[in-house]
């Protein structure tokens, strides 16, 4: 049976590489600047081809010599956008803003390569910025490399992930956009059912699975997260111990009947929902969905980076097999 080939920019750890090799795809090379997530996924992917380098820094010539005879049947990834935030840069174009940049590199790629598909994830402000104004520029960017778009906000635990995650997928083809979202999933699946079976640990203890090394909390902290019931939160703690400031969705416990809440580069200060100590990374792998042989390397804040800022691998491989589903019909 033939392979559908694709290429992923701004790979990260490889969420969305998993997902695609899961559902059959053959990676014909990624980019990535950072060599922390880059040494994750050469470890994670040996057989692929990965390019540690700043996306700039690839001219066309080089795509092209990358990709050689093959052909390029998607393009996935998601480029950083720092040009905008939930408050935005109202009245200031999206795409004429410098910091977009690798934003266009992504477009470049698309416009020089053709692919017959493209899956492009971001962060659900994305729709609603500048009252809708940046996603209708962004689809007339790609349209103009002559594609139809389609784009949706799902969240991942729709879709058998146990996280509260919105992210905007933007879909693009040559041809009329029969693309279809996967369909959402009826049994919501919780925190515990994700991560309940991994060793006990106490705050510093180390285990033998690899990533799932607790935190080393002080005796303050421990003493006031002793306070917060499951799914509880800072006004379970005694008056005169709670913080009296700061991000509210911090000092929190995980709700066990419930998904997790998404997961980001920096959840030390939200509690396993029955053991006292914040998440180990592989409790928090898990919860993106990444298999226990998948193992992250830096040190624990930059494991917490590429894990959080990763697509979860079943979401990618819902993605990936709806693809499949229109490249076999075209």
């Amino acid at each position: 049976m033939k392979k559908y080939t694709y290429i992923d920019l701004f790979a990260g750890a490889g969420g969305l590489s998993l997902g695609f090799d899961n559902a059959g795809f053959k990676n014909l090379f990624s980019v990535e600047f950072d060599k922390t997530y880059a040494n994750t996924y050469m470890k994670n992917f040996p057989d692929h081809n990965m390019i540690v380098d700043d996306i700039k820094n690839i001219d066309d010539k080089k795509i092209e010599s990358l990709v050689g005879k093959n052909k390029v049947d998607i393009i996935i990834g998601g480029p950083p956008c720092q040009g905008f935030s939930i408050a935005g840069n109202i009245g200031r174009n999206f795409i004429d803003d410098d910091r977009n940049r690798l934003f266009k590199e992504f477009v470049r790629f698309v416009k020089l390569l053709q692919p017959r598909m493209f899956i492009m994830e971001n962060v659900a402000a994305m729709e609603r910025h500048n009252k809708g104004k940046t996603i209708k520029e962004i689809s007339e960017e790609f349209k103009k490399c002559g594609y139809d778009i389609k784009h949706k906000v799902l969240l991942a635990s729709d879709y058998s992930v146990p996280q509260e995650r919105r992210r905007i997928f933007i879909v693009g083809t040559k041809k009329d956009n029969s693309f279809q979202f996967p369909k959402k999933c009826s049994k919501i699946v919780t925190i515990k059912d994700a991560i309940d079976d991994l060793p006990r640990l106490e705050s510093g203890e180390i285990s033998d699975i690899p990533n799932h090394v607790a935190m080393k909390h002080s005796k303050q902290m421990l003493e006031k997260m002793s306070y917060i019931k499951d799914g509880g939160n800072r006004m379970d703690i005694p008056e005169d111990l709670r913080p009296k400031s700061g991000d509210p969705r911090k000092y929190i416990r995980y709700d066990s009947k419930k998904p997790s809440y998404c997961v980001t580069g920096d959840m030390r200060k939200i509690f396993h929902y029955s053991q006292n100590r914040a998440l180990t990374c592989r409790e928090l792998a898990r919860i993106q969905t990444f298999p226990d042989t998948f193992i992250f390397y830096g040190n624990s804040g930059q494991i917490q980076q590429q894990i959080g800022n990763a697509v979860p691998p079943l979401l990618a491989e819902k993605m990936a097999i709806q693809a499949k589903e229109v490249l076999d019909n075209e």
